[in-house]
């Protein structure tokens, strides 16, 4: 079970990972650029957010799992790596880059209205008058004083990843042998309900807990950073 949790929460970060860092990207750009270059990419958005999250995961995922099969050949044949390190992450790359590429939507969306609304301060105005280029001016200036919000949307992502991937999992879509997750073992206590249900109760409940914390987590980080969202 702490196997299963920790391969739960690889995925899970490193998905959060791929999700913040495009998600910022993108956002950011979108915001700082405006007109209508920012309309056109928050409708691209707004055309993502309306399929199915899943489906595009599983889609995701079967585009680039034959190219990490492919990667994963070359270095067990030509490179000389280790047969079972190679497999056992073969299988969970290509899981969290999906997940991960895919849930960058909302994070762009709260990065572009934070930078909107700091490319029309007196700071931003100045910077440009000395001259600093636009680059510099995001990283140095704009992208710093969004933080706030990027922390406490991404400790909520986490949780929501870890679920993303149970569900995967509990479908046979996601972790699969030699690797083990809690989505994976839910599956297989599943089978045993009648007969010995403990097998499905301690994955489960660990796996209920540790959402909840992560969302606990959340929303103290959001009082604290965020003291006028927590009270509206």
């Amino acid at each position: 079970m702490l196997y299963g949790g920790q391969i739960s929460l690889l995925v899970a970060f490193a998905a959060t990972a791929i999700s913040v860092t495009i998600g910022i990207a993108y956002g950011a750009i979108s915001g700082y650029v405006g007109g209508k270059m920012d309309n056109t990419m928050m409708r691209i958005v707004d055309g993502l957010l309306a399929l199915p999250f899943l489906i595009i995961v599983i889609l995701f995922r079967e585009v680039i799992s034959g190219h990490i099969e492919t990667m994963g050949k070359f270095l067990i044949n030509e490179q000389g790596w280790d047969r079972d390190f190679v497999l056992r992450y073969q299988n969970i790359i290509p899981l969290f880059i999906a997940i991960g590429a895919s849930g960058w939507l909302t994070m762009s969306r709260i990065v572009r209205t934070q930078t909107a609304s700091l490319t029309r301060l007196e700071y931003v105005e100045a910077a440009r008058s000395l001259g600093l280029g636009h680059i510099r001016i995001l990283f140095q200036h704009i992208i710093p004083n969004t933080l706030g919000p990027i922390i406490i949307f991404t400790t909520l992502t986490i949780p929501s990843f870890i679920l993303y991937e149970a569900a995967l999992s509990f479908l046979g879509l996601g972790i699969e042998p030699p690797n083990s997750s809690w989505g994976k073992l839910i599956q297989e206590g599943a089978n045993y309900l009648e007969t010995n249900f403990t097998v499905l109760l301690f994955p489960a409940l660990v796996f209920s807990i540790t959402l909840f914390a992560f969302n606990f987590l959340g929303d103290g980080l959001r009082d604290a950073l965020d003291p006028k969202a927590s009270k509206d």
